[in-house]
């Protein structure tokens, strides 16, 4: 399997300016952070990536023409192989064709429950596991260490599925039967896989940080109390390990954070810092972690 990390990531899903409907109650930051996984998670999979028909279509078609070609019927192989790449003309002659062409993906949600505090302690046993020679629960605990929306798409190569259909079609004209068999199950089973990783702590604290911005006027204890709660979330999410490769560090969003919340107690003037904040985290995000994308055949 080869591995090629790539720096694409579905910032879409981070960012959300969604608020609470109003109530005579405000949410706690616990439920404000539950609400932001919710609604990651739904736009995850309202955004699955839109399956292309035809592209699904000429899969099923080139599946009959090996089976044709299995049961010896040359003349309707040579017709589906026809057809399958007649279902991708639609997709090639159209405005951007990307290169790989999504037909299937999945949503796999891994959250940590713990805060901070408690991802330290987590790697502490883990040292001490090591010490002790215990690599196996260490391992069991590190994979434990991970709070994030994994969405995996699996993509259809059209820069190279329609030339390996005209090849399996050309070796069936020539009397080939074997390597256009051959040819055919090649097409059926090269596909790219793309991996992204969303951290949930970071979805937390943009939702926090939002929250924050919309009470920060009408209630300045519970806005610096989500403030705290998004400082905490970054807090774990630099234990977790969740790097970016932006220019913006999280020292750098801390003391953004302490800053509009001084400016929250003072006379409250903290609309420009709020902007600031928002600006870095989404700039900080958008370059967070890094999407794998294996390519193997199945």
């Amino acid at each position: 399997m080869k591995k090629i990390i790539v720096s694409t990531l579905l910032s879409s899903l981070l960012l959300t300016n969604t608020i609470f409907a109003k109530s005579d109650t405000e949410p706690t930051s616990k439920e404000v952070s539950k609400n932001a996984i919710e609604i990651a998670t739904k736009k995850a999979e309202n955004n699955q990536v839109k399956l292309i028909q035809e592209a699904l279509n000429s899969l099923e078609i080139t599946a009959k023409a090996l089976k044709n070609l299995e049961d010896n019927k040359k003349d309707e192989a040579k017709k589906n192989i026809e057809l399958a790449l007649g279902k991708l003309e639609v997709i090639l002659t159209s405005k951007d064709v990307p290169k790989l062409l999504p037909i299937k993906n999945r949503l796999i949600v891994k959250n940590f429950i713990g805060d901070a505090k408690d991802v330290e302690s987590a790697l502490k046993k883990v040292k001490i596991l090591i010490d002790n020679g215990k690599i196996q629960e260490a391992r069991e605990l590190l994979i434990s260490l991970q709070s994030e929306l994994d969405i995996v798409t699996v993509n259809l190569p059209l820069s190279t599925y329609p030339d390996t259909l005209k090849l399996a079609s050309k070796y069936l004209i020539e009397g080939k039967i074997e390597e256009a068999k051959d040819t055919l199950k090649l097409a059926l089973s090269t596909f790219v896989n793309i991996q992204t990783i969303i951290p949930i702590p970071l979805i937390n604290t943009v939702k926090l940080v939002a929250v924050a911005s919309n009470k920060a006027k009408e209630n300045k204890d519970l806005a610096i109390k989500y403030l705290s709660s998004a400082d905490d979330e970054l807090n774990k999410a630099e234990k977790l390990g969740y790097i970016s490769k932006s220019i913006t560090t999280y020292k750098k969003l801390h003391t953004l954070i302490k800053n509009v919340e001084k400016e929250i107690k003072g006379e409250n003037k903290a609309e420009k810092l709020f902007n600031e904040l928002k600006k870095r985290l989404e700039e900080f995000k958008s370059k967070i972690f890094s999407s794998e994308l294996d390519k193997n055949k199945k």
